[in-house]
């Protein structure tokens, strides 16, 4: 953000300099060649008055020391004076040398031919220069009795354009460098702070409930920003502690009199009397459910909380553990739970949070071997591809339609027509665990669209 609004500073300041400072130098050099092409001519008008009487009578020029002077004193200059006939009389480049005929130049034939003055630029092919001229007629009483010329090399007034040019530049750079810094200054006023509140807003999505921005720093529209920030922030907090607080001490004031009514329940099952022994199993039953529906709220309590580190673990290991501890369970209800790696145990380290993957595991294992018939199988599979890592749990159970399994993370809900009477927590607790982990938990169709295909999938850690 901080580059753009430099950048868009920076292109206004451009455009202004472009149309402030770009006619500023066309107009200096069209007015210098202009005051240059006058001074010229001006001083050829000089010339011809200075001569008019000598060429009329036909007397030899004396005017060879102003020429002189004249010459040396803006430098690069020529003066040619020509009679009527444009031979010349006087040469500055050659004052001793013999006259010349200067009849075939366009300049003079114009002056001589009763034309007027002329002037113009013209191109010299032996100098390798351009010369700006100024040709006028040497007349008395209307008659024209010669022709004074001066030319003036343009490289001069170039030169003196160029370097307007160049200062115009420097100029430029000098004001597009104290734009920059300007600028800069100015954006990072604003953009600081709207990095504080994005980087808040990053720490407390993470589960930093504690983060708080600056609010006394920038425009007051950002500290008002960063102060309705850390209002929110801080309110979010007590709001999450204290359902987290609730929670945890709803569960842990349970347990007390849900271990003090198991051991009752106990008791009763042991005495003698004729006590109902189902009714006893049945309350044993539900006592179990409760314990069990406890444990769950502590650990989406837990889950709520910032994201714990991540250490390195072996899912194939955790694989084994759970499918071990599986077994048996699954062989008394009927059920076979086979465990597969493919062809060949693939390397299935991961990085999560300690002990959060075999909780996952266990809802997924419970659930799967709970809606397997007796003779049916679950299977258990760890593989890699594309990047990721994951494990799957397929049961042959009824399955789920698309909308049951779009619901099925979400708390307490339970498939219609189940017939199961767990807490609805357990595929929740998977999904919280595994966006604790940086990962996702899924539900698909299982083969041939029987069953489901449960699995958690987390990305492969960088080599």
């Amino acid at each position: 953000m901080t580059r753009r609004l430099v950048l868009s500073y920076l292109g206004i300041a451009l455009f202004s300099l472009v149309v402030l400072v770009y006619p500023l130098g066309v107009t200096f050099a069209s007015r210098e060649r202009s005051r240059l092409e006058f001074q010229v001519e001006s001083e050829a008008d000089y010339f011809a008055a200075l001569v008019e009487d000598t060429l009329e009578s036909g007397a030899p020029l004396d005017v060879q020391d102003q020429v002189t002077r004249y010459v040396k004193g803006i430098g690069g200059a020529r003066v040619v004076i020509v009679d009527d006939r444009g031979i010349s009389v006087l040469d500055s480049d050659d004052p001793d040398g013999a006259p010349r005929d200067f009849s075939t130049r366009v300049e003079f034939q114009t002056a001589l031919g009763g034309r007027g003055s002329v002037t113009d630029v013209r191109y010299s092919e032996s100098l390798k220069l351009s010369f700006l001229y100024a040709a006028v007629p040497v007349t008395s009483g209307g008659e024209i009795h010669g022709a004074v010329r001066i030319t003036y090399p343009t490289s001069k007034i170039d030169e003196k354009i160029r370097a307007v040019w160049l200062q115009l530049a420097l100029l430029s750079g000098v004001v597009l460098a104290t734009v920059t810094a300007i600028a800069y200054a100015l954006a990072t006023s604003v953009t600081s702070p709207v990095r504080a509140v994005r980087d808040g807003a990053e720490a407390l999505a993470g589960g930093d409930l504690s983060q708080r921005v600056p609010d006394d720093a920038g425009p007051p529209e950002l500290r008002s920003l960063a102060a309705t920030f850390n209002r929110m922030a801080e309110r979010l907090q007590r709001l999450v502690e204290g359902q987290r607080a609730f929670t945890a001490d709803a569960s842990h004031q349970l347990r007390s009199p849900l271990t003090a009514l198991r051991l009752r329940l106990e008791t009763i099952d042991g005495a003698p009397g004729g006590t109902d022994q189902a009714k006893v199993d049945a309350a044993l039953h539900e006592v179990d459910r409760l314990n069990h529906l406890v444990d769950s709220l502590l650990v989406l309590a837990r889950a709520g909380g910032a994201a714990p580190p991540t250490v390195e673990v072996d899912l194939a290991q955790v694989l084994v553990e759970r499918w071990e501890h599986w077994v048996p369970v699954a062989e008394r209800r009927g059920v076979t739970l086979d465990l597969d790696f493919g062809p060949e145990e693939p390397d299935l380290v991961v990085r999560a949070v300690p002990g959060t993957l075999d909780t996952v595991l266990d809802n997924l294992l419970d659930n799967a071997i709970g809606v397997t018939p007796a003779g049916g199988t679950v299977r258990l599979r760890g593989c890699r591809a594309s990047g990721e890592i994951s494990a799957h749990v397929v049961d042959d159970g009824p399955g789920m339609t698309a909308e049951q399994r779009a619901r099925a993370f979400d708390r307490f809900w339970r498939a219609p027509g189940s017939g199961r009477t767990g807490s609805g927590l357990g595929l929740a607790i998977v999904a919280d665990l595994m966006a604790a982990n940086g990962g996702r938990a899924e539900l698909v169709a299982g083969p041939d669209g029987t069953g489901l295909d449960a699995s958690v999938v987390l990305a492969a850690p960088a080599t």
